[in-house]
């Protein structure tokens, strides 16, 4: 803990944004972190709970009492030590992570937790400015070659740890930049991709290889992977998006929201993009109320939506969950994001029914309010609604991997269409071919894909070495 008093002395500090009308003009982070000062009292008011339940609510079982108690004392040094021996990659954590372990505090219990994000965020910055996070290059090679297939946070985990105990890793991306989701799928708002660009640099100097363009299944056989290789990690993500079939679907201005995100990544990252969809003085709605959803709002924002509206078909959260009957685990309640402050009309129990095009362009969407009873949806009699739309963005989450990935390998998928593997082994039913991340476990957050990915390390490590000494 911090200071025994600590929590009665000091209130929570949420970290500062910059305000909105400065920030909508530019695709650049807006969230400042913690002052020295500032993440000294936070650290402080980590309590003497007995039980640090925000350890065991964080994916990657972050020792959080213990780097609170170091940035209390100033010891930023001790405190990235600690707080990488969990966590690969807490820059990106530290921002786009909902904090489930803040949702775990004993504090929490009523309604103060410790700003553990915040300090994260602050911990990590703190490094790189000084210099401290430096490639953990092995003393030995062990002769094995591992394979990871994809850049997100799963398989930049599973390569970076795997690299560590002196095997031969190169990971491969089908896109033309290293990252995966986190690069063409976080907007550089809630992430600057350079973040991303320091870790490639520190595990090229750790022994990893990053091989861009190679597209498995497509100009990359995954025959000769197995053949080459004496280990396949599969770290994809889940990237096939929910449908929404109603009339009208193919109506030109309704379309994914990855396709809508993507191409302004791109943009930012200074590519050209031709006939790049632009939300400028359009009528948007975005279905879906979910991070995605929020992506497409603070996007359309940036781009100058005439109007936003994000439509929800579950009902509309509490505005406060019963801890009784909740804590310390994750709460379905009221949240409101930083793009939803920057503008939108959200509703909740809204399902859409068709959408109404001209001349093969959206024009409106029809929807109508629903209730749930027992279970079952049922449209509101009298609730029918016809609102102009100019691009529709379907955030509905995603249902599955790419199926031809799997394919190609031989694996045997769950219910699903995940790939099928356990958390114990990570192994899937081909041979040499493990699992990890969304590929494995569905549609999920960024600190489980990193914890998967180090759990699928040691598990591969085990499977090459007989024994391995990476932790869990």
């Amino acid at each position: 803990m911090g200071k025994a008093t600590g929590f009665l002395e000091y209130e929570r500090l949420a970290e500062a944004n910059l305000p909105v009308q400065n920030r909508v003009k530019n695709y650049k982070e807006f969230v400042l972190h913690l002052s020295d000062d500032q993440a000294k009292q936070q650290g402080a008011r980590c309590m003497d709970c007995g039980i640090p339940f925000c350890t065991s609510g964080c994916p990657v079982n972050n020792i959080i009492p213990d780097w609170n108690d170091l940035v209390y004392n100033q010891d930023w040094r001790a405190a990235i030590d600690v707080l990488h021996s969990t966590n690969n990659f807490p820059e990106f954590t530290g921002r786009i992570c909902p904090a489930p372990c803040e949702a775990a505090c004993t504090l929490n219990i009523n309604d103060d937790a410790v700003g553990i994000k915040s300090i994260e965020h602050a911990i990590i910055d703190k490094a790189w400015e000084n210099d401290w996070v430096k490639p953990q290059i092995p003393t030995y090679k062990t002769g094995k070659k591992v394979a990871v297939v994809g850049s997100g946070p799963a398989g930049l985990a599973t390569a970076q740890q795997l690299a560590r105990v002196g095997h031969t890793v190169v990971v491969l991306e089908k896109n033309d930049r290293i990252g995966g989701l986190l690069r063409y799928g976080i907007p550089d708002f809630k992430m600057e991709k350079s973040h991303i660009d320091k870790r490639v640099v520190q595990m090229t100097a750790e022994g990893v290889e990053f091989r861009v363009n190679q597209h498995v299944g497509e100009n990359v056989k995954a025959d000769d992977l197995v053949a080459e290789f004496d280990a396949v990690v599969l770290a994809g993500g889940a990237e096939y998006p929910r449908d929404l079939p109603v009339p009208g679907r193919e109506l030109d201005g309704v379309m994914f929201a990855m396709d809508f995100l993507t191409p302004q990544n791109k943009v930012v990252a200074g590519d050209t993009v031709p006939n790049q969809v632009l939300a400028t003085n359009k009528n948007v709605v975005v279905i879906g109320g979910g991070d995605t959803g929020s992506d497409c709002v603070g996007t359309s924002n940036r781009h100058g939506a005439a109007t936003i509206s994000q439509f929800e078909l579950m009902p509309r959260p509490p505005e406060k969950e019963n801890k009784e009957m909740v804590w310390p685990n994750w709460p379905l309640k009221m949240r409101t994001s930083s793009s939803h402050e920057e503008g939108a009309n959200r509703d909740w129990s809204i399902t859409t029914k068709e959408f109404i095009g001209e001349n093969g362009k959206l024009v409106a969407l029809k929807g109508t309010k629903v209730e749930w009873k027992e279970g079952k949806m049922q449209e509101v009699p009298g609730t029918e609604f016809v609102i102009k739309a100019d691009l529709v963005l379907l955030a509905m989450g995603f249902v599955s991997p790419v199926q031809k990935l799997l394919e190609a390998f031989g694996v045997e998928k769950d219910q699903r269409g995940n790939a099928k593997a356990n958390t114990e082994n990570y192994a899937t039913s081909s041979a040499k071919v493990f699992a990890a991340g969304d590929i494995r476990r569905g549609q999920s957050l960024v600190v489980w894909a990193i914890r998967e990915g180090r759990q699928a390390a040691r598990a591969v490590d085990e499977f090459l070495m007989g024994t391995s000494i990476l932790p869990r």
